[in-house]
């Protein structure tokens, strides 16, 4: 059986109780997709799966308790905890044989779960939550984690093609290193295929000197060297796992958005080669997070 907890602040790193999935709810339509789909993800990682709600109204020194003169449902700690519990019993409906625990933690949500993430395999959540205006795509919850969370991030857009292959993004950099082992592993657990791809172009744009130096058919051949060679190394760690190579001219926002339409999952690093060094999410992580028409598993090197 799971358990609810409240906590005081957002906790330090825990490894108590083995590996764990985290997964941030509001009670909101976006933030309870985005349990189904964390349950899932614990049910395929045999690990335990913690819901978290960031509980903020302590910070403004409000009343937390109900009225006497109203329902003892109505306080804001009792409804706090009512998105928990909600959320705690949709995920042992998707997911009866996984270990699941609710924790009210006080705090501002962005804190909160990028605390949390510490010691988590995978943090999940939706794309939009309860303060999201009718006209934005993303939360800045969902932003700020992909950019800063202790682990991969994944960011729950819409269920995706549920038979679609795994859509990894490959471009030789650190974090697309780290995001084809976490590629590989997630089509071993979904039994889904995995296709890998690469877009070049002999000129990412008006700045873009390469073609001064480099015909476009070295430009292909240093792509198609690129994607060879993360796909050799990965082979090797992941036996059995094949991965269909795709090298595609193009430039890689608009290869991958059209490339998601057909996949169950886009997983990519969350900084490519072209990015600036202060940035840490790139430009085309942030379109992928934004537009894609399935999840997205953001991954950084080092916390993977």
């Amino acid at each position: 059986m799971g358990r609810s907890e409240e906590r005081a602040a957002a906790p330090e790193t825990t490894t108590a109780g083995g590996p764990f999935v985290l997964v941030g709810t509001d009670g909101s339509p976006s933030s309870l997709e985005a349990v189904e789909a964390a349950a899932r993800e614990a049910g395929r990682r045999g690990a335990r799966l913690v819901v978290a709600h960031a509980f903020i109204w302590p910070l403004f020194r409000v009343g937390l308790e109900p009225s006497v003169y109203g329902p003892t449902e109505s306080g804001l700690r009792r409804q706090a905890q009512i998105v928990v519990d909600t959320a705690v019993a949709r995920a042992r409906t998707v997911a009866p044989g996984t270990e699941v625990s609710g924790e009210l933690i006080s705090g501002e949500p962005l804190v909160v779960l990028a605390t949390r993430s510490k010691g988590a395999e995978l943090v999940v959540v939706g794309s939009r939550g309860t303060g999201g205006f009718a006209g934005v795509v993303l939360g800045s919850v969902a932003v700020h984690l992909a950019a800063h969370a202790a682990c991969p991030v994944l960011v729950v857009r819409g269920p995706g093609e549920p038979d679609g292959p795994v859509l990894l993004a490959v471009d030789g950099s650190p974090d697309s290193d780290a995001a084809v082992d976490f590629a590989f592993t997630e089509a071993r657990a979904r039994g889904a295929g995995l296709v890998a791809v690469h877009a070049w172009t002999p000129r990412s744009g008006p700045g873009d000197l390469t073609g001064l130096f480099h015909s476009a058919e070295q430009v292909h051949e240093e792509a198609a060297r690129v994607l060879d060679a993360a796909l050799a190394r990965a082979a090797e760690r992941h036996p059995g796992v094949e991965a269909e190579p795709r090298l595609v001219r193009g430039r890689p926002r608009e290869v991958l958005l059209e490339e998601s339409e057909n996949a169950q999952l886009v997983v990519m690093g969350a900084r490519g080669r072209g990015g600036f060094a202060g940035l840490l999410l790139g430009s085309v992580s942030q379109a992928l997070l934004h537009h894609a028409r399935c999840p997205v598993a953001i991954v950084r090197d080092g916390v993977a």
